[in-house]
């Protein structure tokens, strides 16, 4: 491969809006380094898959020594993983505090620190995070204490680290997501999800993927949040 090629790292990227994300930066000729957990072998050559968990800090690194061994440069970093566990905040367990904050917050701070010492390196380079609308837009009847206490970090910590690295020629944004329409919401649960959307249905897998493209090709927009939520964010309705 051309070190000319750019270079995108997607976690989450199995399925879902992460698979959408692999998908689409193939399609604007990145080459693209896949992990999750459970990631199965690419056939395409310019699809390298890296299973793990990424909140395992050695995980982490293997999935930016890949990018930068198999392809020589990493310009873009998407930090789709994460988990949602939605319940009343007093019944959530320590197991599910320790989950949920080893990937969405573990599996940030790990692959994102190393990603950045190669940007530094190059001079460039672009960071992503999908976090959710519910970090501004909390639903009464959606408890979910755990993701906005994770994703709320990532959001405020994408305007710090955007002032920290502005200068080093590095920009970093997030979606902010309202429910998607993926495998993970039973067709059952539609109409229910649908409504909690101002603009009566769920969004698309699609749509958060134009998203983060745009602010990829979007040179001048950094410390930004996206919100790609049907209007979940501008308030009661």
């Amino acid at each position: 491969m051309s070190n000319e090629q750019k270079v995108a790292i997607i976690t989450g990227a199995s399925q879902g809006i992460g698979a959408g994300i692999v998908q689409a930066y193939r399609n604007e000729g990145y080459a693209v380094v896949a992990n999750s957990r459970n990631i199965q072998p690419s056939s395409d050559e310019g699809t390298v898959a890296v299973p793990g968990n990424i909140g395992d800090r050695a995980v982490a690194e293997k999935v930016v020594k890949t990018a930068v061994e198999r392809f020589g440069r990493v310009d873009t970093l998407v930090n789709n993983a994460g988990i949602f566990v939605g319940k009343p905040f007093t019944d959530y367990t320590v197991e599910d505090f320790n989950n949920v904050i080893n990937v969405n917050v573990g599996g940030f701070f790990h692959i994102t620190q190393f990603v950045l010492v190669q940007m530094a390196k190059q001079g460039h380079g672009h960071i992503v995070q999908v976090t959710t609308a519910l970090v501004d837009q909390p639903l009464a009847n959606v408890p979910s204490g755990l993701a906005t206490l994770t994703k709320g970090g990532l959001d405020a910590v994408t305007r710090g680290l955007a002032i920290e690295y502005a200068k080093s020629g590095i920009r970093v944004n997030a979606v902010a997501p309202g429910i998607i329409r993926t495998p993970m919401h039973a067709p059952e649960t539609h109409d229910f999800l649908s409504a909690l959307h101002p603009v009566g249905r769920m969004g698309e897998v699609s749509e958060i993927v134009d998203a983060v493209l745009y602010l990829e090709h979007a040179g001048f927009v950094t410390g930004e949040t996206l919100n790609v939520d049907g209007g979940q964010h501008a308030g009661r309705w």
